[in-house]
């Protein structure tokens, strides 16, 4: 029988599972909740407009009287960190004692603390954020959890699992996470440490799904940094590589071998370059003084003598790569030769942005090096081996598969279950589902909390909800057609013949027929609506407008622009 539930701890994600990305979840125990990570997700192609996702917390905001202990970030990747400068200015403490930050205390690894508080200057309303930076093995209590910070590999430094006390039981976050035994630039995984934490007894073992459905065990990145010294040991030309902003192993890989073949190297791209700068000031990557060049200077530089690194390698419309494809970069021009080292995989839905970047690219005559064609970049999730590793070692009783679309958690299930944990043991769930959890058993409420899509556009947060989104589709889809009618107050008559606005819908030049049986059907609704005598309801003769001509112009077109009538009376 379910404990009462003062007696259950409750886990509650607000993002991450079910996607890729917007990664936030909450542990509730009483009246206390710890939050891990606070992510945004990137918009799919039918959401026009849209900047990016973030997690809903009505939750919180309906729960006031509850005490948020803290926010535990595990790494500073945008889908565990990009939320932050949107959701803590709806958590704050308004009674907080003065001098004190009103927002909960933070908990991340230097550098992520480093990333987190470069970009909340992009954001002039928000007061300073209180964050701890902890290294491995950091112990911390907040209320009835007790926190130990371990160091997880993963492809940016400072990344860390959880290894948490509640008064359930003892849990285990693994983050994002792979095991490398031959990092570049990192310490190795840990066995002992996980081991030895698997000793101390695990009751519940929430663990990274993004690799579940790839066999075999991830690429370490000592096999990448021979395979990228390769392509430098031939190159002729310059070298274009393009990654992400955040992938700081990575960059430091192609630093070195710069600086080892003599090449000067030049950064391009503001998160970049950012980035960067802050790994440097805190030591975590180690640049040769003299060896970075501007990029107004890369010319007074033989080819084979010059390294550019920059983001793009998404096919994003405004990054440097894309830029220098399209011949738009300031300084930078393709030339006959260069080559273009894609070091980063595609992100699900840019398979074809990235796909005519380098068809480009080939047109221009470079040379385009990718991850399918030889092994240039390694994911930093672990894949099926290293998952049933991670079970084995820590021999959870209960297993909650998270971050991940739906397949991946269920294949991560599977694999719990092919390492003897029982089936009614796994729970599969989705966003806003409310896990309880006791020493007994875990089983998930019948209510969930809300955990719709938020989206971010532009300054507004919120404000673009289904129905704006809908007409933004249908805008993207049909296009716009602008009916503009002089009435004739007293007579209750059009005065002239209908303007008429069409955007992504006709071509008015070559649709003249069309617009001439268009204007006639809208005089004969307006006269048979104003010509009855008495008031006229221009509410209603709108909405025939809009529903009649609908209707007329699918019957020509199997088209339905969204229509937008405009009457004005004189």
């Amino acid at each position: 029988m379910a404990k009462t539930s003062e007696e259950n701890l409750k886990i509650i994600p607000l993002g991450g599972l079910g996607e890729v990305g917007r990664n936030m979840m909450l542990l509730e125990y009483k009246n206390d909740i710890l939050i891990i990570d606070m992510g945004l997700r990137f918009p799919e192609e039918s959401m026009p407009g849209i900047d990016f996702i973030i997690p809903n917390i009505s939750y919180l905001k309906n729960n006031k009287e509850k005490n948020i202990l803290g926010v535990l970030i595990t790494h500073a990747h945008y889908d565990h960190i990009g939320a932050i400068p949107y959701i803590t200015n709806e958590i704050k403490n308004e009674k907080r004692k003065k001098g004190k930050s009103p927002y909960p205390p933070f908990f991340a690894s230097a550098l992520s603390k480093g990333i987190i508080l470069k970009r909340q200057e992009e954001f002039s309303n928000q007061e300073e954020l209180d964050i701890t930076a902890v290294k491995n093995g950091d112990r911390v209590k907040l209320g009835p959890f007790q926190v130990e910070f371990f160091h997880q590999n993963h492809n940016i430094w400072g990344n860390f699992g959880l290894f948490i006390e509640t008064p359930v039981g003892n849990i285990v976050n693994t983050s994002d996470f792979k095991f490398d035994e031959n990092p570049i630039n990192d310490t190795p995984t840990d066995f002992k440490k996980l081991n030895d934490l698997g000793k101390k007894g695990i009751l519940l073992l929430m663990s990274d799904s993004t690799g579940a459905e790839e066999e075999g065990h991830s690429l370490s990145e000592k096999l990448i940094e021979k395979n990228l010294e390769e392509i430098f040991k031939k190159a002729k030309g310059r070298i274009i590589a393009a990654t992400f902003s955040s992938l700081l192993n990575r960059i430091q890989q192609l630093i070195t071998l710069s600086e080892k073949y003599k090449r000067k190297v030049c950064i391009e791209g503001y998160s970049m370059r950012t980035n960067i700068e802050i790994a440097q000031s805190l030591n975590y990557l180690k640049i040769k003084k003299n060896l970075l060049i501007k990029a107004k200077d890369v010319n007074n530089y033989p080819d084979s003598k010059v390294t550019i690194i920059c983001t793009g390698a998404q096919g994003e419309d405004n990054a440097v790569l894309m830029k220098i494809a399209n011949k738009e970069h300031r300084f930078l021009r393709l030339k006959k030769g260069d080559e273009i080292i894609f070091s980063s995989s595609v992100v699900p839905g840019n398979e074809r942005t990235v796909q005519l970047l380098k068809d480009e690219f080939y047109r221009q005559g470079a040379v385009v090096y990718h991850y399918k064609m030889m092994d240039i970049h390694a994911g930093g999730h672990a894949q099926k081996e290293e998952l049933k590793e991670i079970i084995n070692i820590m021999k959870p009783k209960f297993f909650l598969p998270i971050h991940g679309q739906y397949s991946m958690l269920s294949n991560h299930k599977e694999i719990a279950k092919e390492c003897g944990i029982d089936e009614k043991n796994i729970i599969v769930t989705e966003n806003g589902s409310i896990i309880n959890l006791n020493k007994d058993e875990i089983f998930l409420e019948k209510k969930n909390v809300p955990s719709s899509y938020i989206m971010v556009d532009g300054l507004g947060v919120g404000d673009v909800g289904e129905v704006v989104l809908r007409d933004r589709q249908m805008l993207s889809k049909d296009g716009m057609f602008v009916i503009v009618a002089v009435v004739d107050r007293q007579l209750g008559k059009v005065i002239r013949s209908p303007d008429i606005i069409s955007r992504g819908f006709i071509y008015l030049r070559e649709s003249k027929d069309l617009l001439y049986q268009t204007r006639k059907k809208v005089i004969e609704i307006i006269d048979k609506a104003a010509g009855s005598g008495g008031a006229v309801n221009w509410v209603y003769v709108k909405d025939e407008i809009r529903n009649k001509i609908g209707d007329f112009l699918h019957s020509k077109t199997k088209r339905r622009p969204i229509i937008l009538p405009v009457i004005i009376e004189v």
